[in-house]
């Protein structure tokens, strides 16, 4: 699932091609979408303006939910919206 929506501001852009390109930020597991992981994806949002999420096999094993179910229910937790879906790694961006 890709978004369609073009991205004009270009330092979103620029953070947008190393995330893809890096690490994960936040790694969803057994415990599900608690508080505690809601904040920090908000944190990491206003700090960045892009986050990297992996869910985890443990994660999937517990709840039924496709991977974008899930993505469209984080992003709607934290006011953000989805930038990609890929694989079992999701990218939300949150434009200033």
């Amino acid at each position: 699932m890709r978004v369609d929506k073009e991205i004009y501001d270009k330092d979103l852009k620029e953070k947008i091609k190393e995330r893809v390109a890096g690490k994960v930020d936040v790694q969803l597991g057994k415990n599900g979408l608690t508080d505690a992981f809601i904040n920090e994806v908000k944190t990491r949002l206003e700090k960045h303006g892009v986050v990297k999420i992996r869910v985890l096999k443990s994660f999937r094993k517990t709840y039924s939910d496709d991977i974008d179910a899930i993505a469209r229910e984080i992003a709607e937790r934290t006011n953000s919206r989805v930038y990609e879906v890929r694989g079992f790694t999701i990218m939300l961006i949150k434009e200033k």
